[in-house]
């Protein structure tokens, strides 16, 4: 576990030199009509009605390169690239967080109790963790892609 507090200590590490990034403690309020001029269509749908984006359409279930994964909907950092993994469920998935990211609740909508977590920051609806994640965690963070934006390290140079 020693390896997973050490990434989570230094996700600041994945930033692109120079990033301005918001704080956790910065609240993020709008109304509905603000939302939904701020964000695309599917973005809103996931991030504010708590919808759920197809499985295998998002683009970052490929993405490979060092970052950060940020909220869409307001830009908070929420997973770093060495927390990602390959689940097979066809959503991006994380083995951990960066600390404080996340606020979660249960989710009964499929009966049975699920973890949902929303960005702590503006509120956003994220994903649901579930423990059938790899070692060291056993956690899996199942995060709709169109609610990520990628920050990659190299400031998006090829």
């Amino acid at each position: 576990m020693k390896e997973v507090e050490a990434l989570q200590k230094n996700w600041q590490a994945f930033l692109p030199a120079g990033a301005n990034v918001p704080s956790p403690s910065e609240p993020l309020k709008l109304s509905d009509d603000e939302w939904k001029k701020r964000l695309p269509g599917e973005s809103y749908g996931v991030l504010r009605k708590e919808r759920t984006e197809r499985a295998g359409t998002s683009p970052l279930n490929d993405e490979k390169r060092p970052g950060i994964f940020a909220c869409a909907g307001c830009g908070l950092p929420l997973f770093t690239s060495e927390m990602k993994f390959e689940s097979g469920t066809g959503w991006p998935s994380f083995f951990t967080t960066i600390p404080g990211a996340f606020g979660t609740k249960k989710d009964f909508f499929l009966i049975y109790p699920r973890t949902e977590y929303h960005c702590i920051r503006c509120g956003g609806h994220h994903g649901h963790l579930f423990d059938d994640g790899p070692p060291p965690t056993g956690q899996r963070w199942c995060n709709n892609g169109v609610a990520l934006k990628f920050i990659p390290k190299d400031g998006g140079k090829a």
